[in-house]
């Protein structure tokens, strides 16, 4: 029997076969998630993408009891379930193609803090690498910056203890469910952690660390940071995966460099050499680069009328920038209550025409 209760739907949604974040996504955009359950197949073929199969696994599915057990665990471990469309999900995932439709998180940091950055690297790193982390992490706790990693061994390990021994709100991407801590000497740091930031991830309880995960957990990371810092890594790894992801989703990727003769830092060197990553020195250039040194700023100057002809998705996008500060191309989406695919378009179409102008971070404003 299906019980009247939103989550349950929210959670059951992920267990369709065949039904992933891009397809969930789009059903969300015709039904809410328990006219889903409810719909007919004519309904639900409409839904672009879908199919005879994917249709049918949906008014197939009968597996509420698994999506019943995840509602008690996560009652009985006081679990914040954020779903898509919740207030407090990550809004920077929602520009995201694949964002996870659903993610469990216990902690109590802001997952839409103002200033957030992405801390990765090698799971075998040198003293080179620890000490860069270190000195780095160090230097951002007056610059009111939440930092993500994977609760890996390495640079994500150090990077979430060196937070926590300067006040910095941390979270740990996992890639398995909330029952368990990978690694497991971990465990005493992930707890402390849940005090000053917090343990997110997008698996149920009882999925294992399998190796196909992590990608998944990356995607993660990258998307739900402004930039994503790279502090040793080989040319092959977790940690390249997760700066390509950053790259895709337009998200600013820096690297620090290392020597041309060591293979931890083979990475890092070729990510910048192919312009896939600012080279990075210290913690004042990535502040100054993301424009969050908190210098004092200009007075803003009023933005000049346009007297163009503009679409109205464009102009729904001037009005939301008309206030003269820097937006990110996130707070524009949801600000103009625009689709993803022409909140691009109409942003390309502005820039090209130069009446918006892109500044790092990802960040957008009208041109005087």
């Amino acid at each position: 029997m299906i019980m009247s209760n939103s989550l349950l739907y929210q959670i059951a949604l992920t267990l369709i076969p065949g039904i992933g974040c891009v397809h969930a996504r789009n059903l969300l955009e015709h039904f809410t998630v328990e006219e889903i359950f409810k719909a007919k197949a004519a309904a639900l073929k409409r839904v672009e993408g879908l199919g005879a199969l994917r249709v049918k696994q949906i008014l197939e599915f009968k597996d509420f009891a698994t999506a019943e057990k995840e509602v008690a665990f996560i009652e009985k471990h006081k679990i914040q379930p954020l779903f898509i469309q919740s207030e407090h999900y990550p809004k920077r995932l929602l520009n995201c193609y694949d964002a996870p439709i659903l993610l469990y998180y216990k902690g109590n940091a802001d997952l839409n803090h103002p200033r957030i950055v992405a801390v990765v690297g090698s799971r075998s790193n040198t003293d080179y690498g620890k000490y860069i982390t270190e000195v780095f992490i160090e230097k951002l706790s007056a610059a009111g910056v939440l930092v993500v990693s994977g609760l890996a061994y390495g640079i994500d390990s150090i990077a979430h203890k060196a937070c926590l021994k300067n006040n910095i709100p941390t979270v740990g991407v996992l890639a398995h469910g909330l029952d368990k801590i990978y690694p497991y000497h971990h465990t005493d740091m992930a707890y402390e952690m849940i005090q000053n930031g917090g343990l997110l991830t997008e698996f149920r309880k009882g999925t294992p660390p399998d190796k196909f995960n992590f990608p998944s957990r990356n995607r993660i990371v990258a998307g739900m940071s402004d930039a994503t810092v790279v502090i040793e890594t080989d040319v092959k790894g977790g940690s390249m995966i997760t700066a390509e992801l950053a790259n895709s989703y337009n998200r600013d990727v820096f690297a620090f460099p290392g020597r041309v003769t060591d293979k931890k830092s083979a990475g890092c060197n070729d990510l910048i050499k192919t312009n896939k990553a600012i080279l990075l020195t210290d913690a004042t250039q990535l502040l100054e680069t993301l424009n969050w040194s908190d210098a004092e700023k200009p007075k803003k100057k009023h933005t000049r009328e346009l007297f163009i002809h503009l679409t109205e998705d464009e102009k729904a996008i001037i009005d939301v920038l008309k206030s003269g500060e820097a937006i990110s191309i996130d707070e524009i989406h949801l600000r103009s209550g625009l689709s993803y695919s022409k909140v691009a378009a109409s942003m390309l179409n502005l820039e090209m025409q130069y009446i918006i102008q892109a500044l790092p971070g990802k960040m957008y404003k009208l041109l005087d």
